[in-house]
């Protein structure tokens, strides 16, 4: 791990409580596992797998007022599902707290929880990897996606995304937000056009 990863995983330590450190350490680790399979860059997927969750642990009242004094945009899914501002005020926070220029690895923060359609490989490495870090295990054919990650890393995204629609649409009232659905369907379609080749 370079300098700069080192420091950021101290500055992490302090503002995350232990459950969420120990999972950020797997989602790092597992993004430079995914790095090294694919070619991605190693220590680019490290610094996002630590930053990933970096505002998670700011108090629901302080992320919207933090939002607010960034001028970071919320959709009114966000601002009803408070559980997601996390994603877009890390990728602020990683950006100009944590002196983070590669717009990649910003993006990687941005879109962890949801995805979007078109990932970068960074991305998707990421987006996969706070899905199965080794301290998951609620998640239905988590083994099957962990292997299918290390094969055809756009065929785990769209399982993923397919896994989480389907568990929330099983849940009564459980919402459901329009950009994890756009994503899906970009990726499905993606697969899709993959195995006709």
């Amino acid at each position: 791990m370079n300098e700069r990863n080192e420091e950021i995983k101290k500055k992490i330590k302090k503002i995350l409580d232990k459950d969420r450190y120990q999972h950020t350490l797997g989602v790092a680790y597992t993004a430079a596992c995914l790095a090294m399979r694919y070619g991605a860059d190693m220590e680019s997927a490290i610094t996002a797998g630590l930053l990933h969750d970096c505002a998670k642990c700011i108090p629901t009242d302080e992320k919207f007022r933090l939002c607010s004094k960034y001028g970071i945009e919320l959709t009114e899914f966000e601002k009803k599902n408070s559980a997601l501002i996390h994603a877009k005020l890390g990728a602020y926070l990683a950006e100009n707290k944590y002196g983070i220029e590669d717009r990649d690895i910003i993006d990687a923060v941005r879109t962890h929880t949801t995805g979007e359609p078109a990932m970068s490989l960074l991305q998707q490495i990421i987006f996969t990897a706070d899905f199965i870090e080794p301290r998951r295990d609620q998640a239905p054919n988590l083994s099957e996606i962990r292997q299918m990650a290390f094969e055809d890393l756009d065929r785990a995204v769209e399982k993923i995304l397919y896994d989480t629609l389907n568990y929330l649409g099983k849940k009564k009232d459980a919402p459901i937000d329009p950009a994890t659905r756009k994503t899906y369907e970009y990726y499905s379609q993606l697969v899709v056009a993959e195995t006709e080749d």
